[in-house]
């Protein structure tokens, strides 16, 4: 629907590079860079593509991998866990070209609440919207850092590093996401570092979760530990790992707002779809909106108590934006009629986002019926048992962030690889506290970096090409596994841990 808009892209900027408007393919709507002066672009392949590329590789593997089984045994949430030094090698039939066409309707199934709750995320935007809410919002923002703009980046990660720090709700990420967008546009800089902004927080955030039940919580109980023990520790890396994000976004929105044309979405005239022309005028609530403002903030404040103390995931919280987008519309003003229409356009805007999620989740599909992933945990568990438990802990993150392409759940890779890292920590000097934030860092900073995480959802939101988030993040994955490494030495060093 866009073709048209970026086939008149034909400025003085277009003119300059010597671009031509049939350079513009659909490329660029489906993840592609923008063509370079004086030559066709080579075209990149659509997220689909890549997804189902892995797809294929990870059904050849299951024909060439030797097959094997872990005995599972009821865990303490109720699903089932790995029993350590269990694994043998079974006898079962390879999967058919059948078994892995119906692999991806399988993950869709699979991934259906997150599905579910993604786009009743997007219905509840288009709602919040429609009722004038989110340009109420980005005015008043606008107006507390008008003159100072670049505080906007620590101001708003800040919280949404921490909220993430004690929920684990990093996919609160699609939330954030139509938010920071026309924020950011707002104020002069580009959908780029909104989404930067989103992810990095949220990521590091994630990594160093405080009290994350899915993570933190889930490890702990499996490794017989206090619930949310060693805080202070985590904390004080936090922090670091926060700073380090916000000062790395800063440094790229420092350098658009002195030069727009360094930015990596630069010329690519998508920008109009984010941003309402009535937010630049001034408007002050009415009293619908007033009430609506309320019920929002009540309805969030719902939510957080339901992450925390109720368990809330998905499905619950899918339920409960589908609610509040509901009940927002008929405090607005809105019929029926018109809420079900603002519904669907929400539903558009986030369907690409939960379809690639529900399309990476065959990739888990076939490697669990392939009967491999156990013989692909079994197979790192030896090589972590070799080595010096100086680097250990190490060895154990590096497992971790590889384990995190096959098992993107962040629960689910706790519950098959904590009992196997319970056994090697004990047997290798690794306290379990420390084996437990080898886990966090490994699953999460990866979770910002393969393409089938849910982030990818957020860059199809922000239509911002894979390969280009790919230059931008490399840098600061390596500088925070740097600092990652650092902590694990000196956790291992000072036995963090050992006396419970």
């Amino acid at each position: 629907m866009y073709i048209d808009e970026i086939k008149n892209w034909n400025g003085e900027k277009g003119q300059e590079m010597g671009i031509r408007n049939e350079d513009f393919t659909l490329n660029e709507i489906n993840g592609g860079d923008k063509p370079k002066a004086g030559k066709k672009w080579l075209k990149l392949p659509h997220v689909y593509v890549i997804l189902v590329t892995m797809l294929l590789v990870c059904y050849a593997a299951t024909l060439l991998v030797p097959k094997g089984q872990f005995e599972r045994v009821e865990g303490p949430t109720g699903a089932p866990i790995l029993v350590p030094g269990t694994f043998k090698l079974v006898d079962a039939p390879n999967l058919t070209p059948f078994d892995l066409m119906f692999s991806i309707p399988t993950g869709m199934v699979q991934a259906g609440e997150i599905i579910f709750g993604g786009l009743m995320i997007g219905a509840l935007f288009s709602v919040i919207e429609r009722t004038g809410l989110l340009t109420l919002g980005i005015q008043r923002i606008n107006r507390t850092f008008q003159n100072r703009s670049i505080w906007v980046i620590p101001a708003l990660m800040i919280p949404m590093a921490t909220f993430t720090a004690f929920t684990g709700a990093m996919e609160m990420g699609l939330m954030y996401a139509p938010i920071m967008i026309p924020l950011m546009l707002n104020l002069g800089y580009d959908r780029f570092s909104a989404t930067a902004m989103v992810l990095v927080s949220t990521a590091a955030g994630f990594s160093v979760a405080l009290t994350s039940p899915a993570t933190v919580g889930l490890s702990q109980t499996l490794m017989e530990l206090p619930l949310y023990s060693g805080i202070g520790f985590r904390a004080i890396f936090m922090v670091i790992t926060v700073l380090i994000g916000i000062w790395y976004v800063w440094r790229y929105a420092r350098k658009i707002e002195q030069n727009a044309s360094l930015g990596y979405l630069y010329g690519d005239g998508l920008d109009a779809q984010y941003i309402n022309s009535d937010e630049q005028t001034e408007e002050k609530a009415s009293k619908r909106q007033i009430f609506a403002i309320l019920f929002l903030l009540a309805g969030i404040g719902v939510m957080i108590y339901g992450l925390l103390n109720w368990g809330w995931y998905f499905t619950q919280i899918g339920g409960w934006y589908a609610f509040m987008g509901i009940v927002l519309g008929l405090i607005y003003g809105l019929n029926p009629s018109t809420i079900a229409e603002v519904f669907n356009e929400g539903f558009k805007k986030v369907l690409l986002g939960v379809l690639i999620i529900g399309l990476s989740r065959a990739i888990s599909v076939i490697l669990e019926n392939g009967n491999i992933l156990d013989t692909i945990v079994n197979g790192i568990s030896v090589v972590v048992s070799s080595m010096p438990s100086q680097i250990a802990a190490l060895v154990m993150m590096v497992f971790q962030a590889l384990f995190n392409f096959f098992v993107g759940s962040g629960s689910g890779q706790a519950m098959i690889t904590m009992p196997i890292m319970s056994g090697l920590s004990d047997l290798l000097g690794v306290t379990r506290q420390t084996a437990i934030l080898a886990f966090q860092y490994g699953d999460g900073f990866t979770n910002i970096l393969y393409p089938s995480g849910l982030f990818m959802a957020i860059l199809a939101i922000a239509q911002v090409p894979y390969t280009k988030w790919v230059r931008f993040i490399a840098p600061l994955l390596l500088i925070w596994y740097g600092v990652a490494a650092i902590s694990l030495i000196i956790a291992q060093s000072i036995g963090w841990g050992a006396n419970l």
